[in-house]
């Protein structure tokens, strides 16, 4: 298959701006089947990684009791979070005040309702990133960070969404005794799973790359 056509680079380039962090809209009534869950796994896996070790390993979570055990810690810790936030209301709010305000509006209901999203997924990466040299911290992040994006891309492609979440490694310990992870494997997302409601998504509001890129030298003028 040709990516460079017209129409492919069309479908490619709609899926990259159009995956959103999904909170509100994931269906929480609706479950999603196993082997959807697997499929996209093995595409994540055609991701690159760190002297292609392949050190990646997904922990998907449905049990009922251990999706609440997450949520209870997951929440505590967006509570704490959010109440050191300034964050005001009032007529006089920026665009960029406004989009804030919505997405801590999204955070809040998706800690609410953590414990009913149908899927719960983890990416994990052997090794301990805190334990690791300087110039190898990025390399373990950089070897379970795509796996993970390409995970989310292909169920967004399925009409399943999620959201890129990291307040649960506030109680990382507990989770991994719970879930039965073994120590030296670092937990690095934890990833709400649904299918989405509506029919589509549109690009963000983003600040121009135009002023955040440069161009053999960093120039902020």
């Amino acid at each position: 298959m040709n990516l460079t056509t017209p129409e492919n680079l069309a479908v490619v380039d709609h899926l990259l701006t159009t995956t959103r962090s999904v909170r509100k809209r994931l269906d929480l009534n609706r479950p999603v089947e196993r082997e959807v869950i697997e499929e996209c796994l093995e595409i994540a896996a055609q991701a690159p990684s760190g002297s292609n070790r392949q050190g990646w390993h997904f922990v998907v979570v449905t049990d009922a009791e251990k999706k609440q055990f997450i949520a209870e810690r997951y929440r505590k810790a967006w509570y704490g979070y959010n109440a050191t936030r300034n964050v005001g209301g009032g007529p006089d709010l920026t665009a960029e005040e406004k989009q804030m305000l919505r997405v801590i509006s999204s955070a809040q209901y998706l800690a609410d309702n953590m414990q009913d999203v149908p899927t719960l997924v983890i990416p994990c990466i052997e090794g301990r990133p805190e334990e690791a040299a300087p110039s190898s911290q990025a390399g373990v992040y950089g070897s379970i960070l795509p796996a993970a994006w390409s995970l989310m891309l292909a169920l967004r492609a399925r009409g399943l969404g999620s959201a890129w979440t990291t307040l649960h490694l506030q109680s990382e310990g507990e989770i991994a005794e719970v879930l039965g992870i073994p120590d030296g494997i670092s937990q690095a997302a934890l990833l709400p799973v649904a299918y989405f409601k509506g029919d589509d998504f549109r690009p963000a509001r983003r600040k121009p790359m135009r002023d955040r890129t440069y161009w053999d030298s960093w120039q902020t003028e």
